[in-house]
């Protein structure tokens, strides 16, 4: 990921080896990560079993929530690209459990249908 695409909100494909080692301590036995984008400094991983968002806090970076979603609690997403007025694009998931959708705002529309193919591709 370039460092201006991070300080635009694009989101970009991320190294999945890279990320396995990074999320060893997360990860259950014998489940490995398919695919992760980055946002800024957040991360959407999908591995075999589940989507981990990781939230990225602090002035380091060093403190990080870990959101874990099975795949068979996502109810539906959605996707709204940018239009001429508005350059943001957002994505919306909708989880079994919770009142409101998790939101994750995009400034670039390739990347958040890239996002949005990965999240079709391991939730359905």
């Amino acid at each position: 990921m370039g460092l201006l695409d991070g300080l635009l909100g694009n989101a970009s494909e991320t190294d999945a080896q890279d990320v396995q080692l990074e999320l060893q301590q997360v990860l259950a036995p014998g489940e490995t990560v398919r695919g992760a984008y980055a946002v800024l400094r957040d991360l959407l991983v999908f591995t075999t079993k589940r989507l981990i968002l990781v939230d990225k806090q602090g002035v380091t970076g060093k403190k990080r929530e870990y959101l874990s979603v099975p795949y068979r609690s996502i109810e539906r997403f959605s996707m709204e690209t940018t239009g001429h007025f508005d350059l943001e694009s957002e994505l919306k998931i909708w989880v079994r459990g919770l009142a409101e959708p998790i939101s994750k705002t995009f400034r670039n529309n390739s990347s958040i249908h890239e996002v949005a193919r990965a999240l079709a591709e391991y939730a359905l």
